[in-house]
């Protein structure tokens, strides 16, 4: 299958090096979440190779070849918040954190941009706050805007923000939960953040962070949408370019393991707490800042894959049925670099009703709702969405005390 409809990036997206070291090849796939219909199986699906390049000037990790975001985002892009009660909670927690931090009020404008459902942004419409979203996904922001969260269905630019501003004024909180690593232009996105946000606001970005990537083998977390695997090494020199420090890094548990960079213009009102340079030092001891530590990186996911075989080897041969729990974007990526093929997988269960009734890409493993679980009793569950492991594992005790078994695949298959 030929590629189409991407390009290579040449140049950091942090510094604008053009000194870039590939270090990570994975398997070709199709973009994770373009889930096909039973009548779209039998048609071609493009998929686009999964490098990551390593910046030798900033130490920025970056995936080097850039898919045209309208291919993943607004063709059946079908992740919404809300079907996360995890997700849920936090975003609630957040709310919460922010509020008080930054003693925001009823008088007070949030923005989050990539709000998808717009969750996150009803914990503070729910204080009476002010509240707009940006989502390119048609479909969720249409749907959005008519459940009470105003939602713009766009990218976030910096000439939507300049268009922004005259329509709804500056704002007192940005925030990006879970995009930042998403967005190819990120000088743009932060051009525009810093042009929208009151001289006196706060941004928030949380992205998955790279060294719970790193430690815990979760090499699944790269896939097409995640075109940056942060760590905080490369971030001051991107917002340094903009007039904008960061205040503070806390690491949160979202995704598996993210960091949530607070940042504010530069001189603002707040002051410069020592996490940044305490995470900095944590990523330098551990060789984050060398590309010799990332390509062995490879070596130790490959390992994994063997022994995952060899545990689904072995149920098959005892005539045993195997079915997966969460169809994520980075079942994708785990399925098509350690060869899972549909044979191997019954089906996947996902709570996500704009899923059921799909396949998975390229490998076309079916998606169904959770009631099969227990009308099927399949004798082992392979965990895919390993980042709520815990919270299926609880949720499911009656699947065990009924003789089911869980597989958690990563950072070292077991069996539960």
């Amino acid at each position: 299958m030929p590629y189409t409809d991407y390009y290579l990036k040449t140049s950091c997206r942090i510094c604008k090096s053009r000194s870039l070291q590939s270090v990570i090849s994975l398997t070709p796939t199709p973009p994770g979440n373009a889930f096909v219909t039973k009548e779209e199986i039998d048609a071609n699906e493009a998929v686009y190779p999964l490098d990551l390049f390593f910046c030798n000037d900033c130490c920025h990790i970056q995936l080097g070849h850039v898919v045209d975001p309208k291919i993943l985002y607004q063709r059946n892009y079908s992740y919404v918040t809300s079907t996360s009660p995890v997700f849920v909670k936090h975003f609630e927690s957040f709310c919460d954190q922010m509020a008080n931090a930054f003693k925001l009020d009823s008088s007070s404008f949030v923005i989050d941009i990539g709000s998808n459902d717009g969750t996150c942004l009803s914990f503070f419409q729910n204080k009476n706050m002010k509240v707009l979203g940006i989502d390119p996904a048609t479909h969720i922001a249409e749907s959005a805007s008519a459940s009470g969260i105003p939602t713009i269905p766009n990218f976030f630019s910096s000439k939507l923000a300049s268009e922004m501003v005259q329509e709804y004024g500056y704002a007192d909180l940005i925030t990006s939960h879970n995009v930042c690593a998403h967005i190819d232009d990120l000088d743009d996105v932060m051009s525009g953040v810093q042009s929208i946000l009151k001289r006196d606001g706060i941004f928030v970005m949380e992205v998955g962070y790279f060294l719970d990537v790193y430690i815990n083998k979760w090499f699944d977390t790269i896939y097409h949408e995640h075109l940056d695997y942060h760590t905080v090494t490369p971030l001051p020199r991107l917002f340094d370019r903009f007039d904008m420090e960061i205040i503070k890094v806390e690491r949160i548990e979202t995704q598996g393991g993210s960091i949530r960079v607070i940042v504010q213009n530069l001189g603002g009102p707040y002051p410069v707490d020592d996490s940044v340079s305490s995470l900095i030092n944590i990523e330098k001891s551990l060789g984050l800042q060398k590309p010799g530590t990332l390509i062995k990186y490879q070596s130790d996911i490959d390992k994994i894959g063997k022994q995952l075989w060899k545990i689904i080897k072995e149920i098959k041969n005892q005539k045993k049925t195997i079915a997966a729990y969460g169809a994520p974007a980075k079942a994708t990526t785990l399925a098509y670099h350690f060869g899972i093929e549909n044979g191997d997988i019954e089906y996947i269960i996902d709570e996500n009703p704009l899923k059921h009734g799909l396949y998975l890409p390229g490998k076309h493993i079916p998606v169904l709702g959770s009631k099969v679980l227990y009308e099927d009793l399949p004798d082992f569950v392979l965990i895919l969405a390993w980042n709520f492991a815990d919270s299926i594992i609880q949720d499911h005790q009656d699947y065990l005390s009924r003789g089911g078994r869980f597989i958690v695949p990563l950072p070292n298959p077991t069996i539960i």
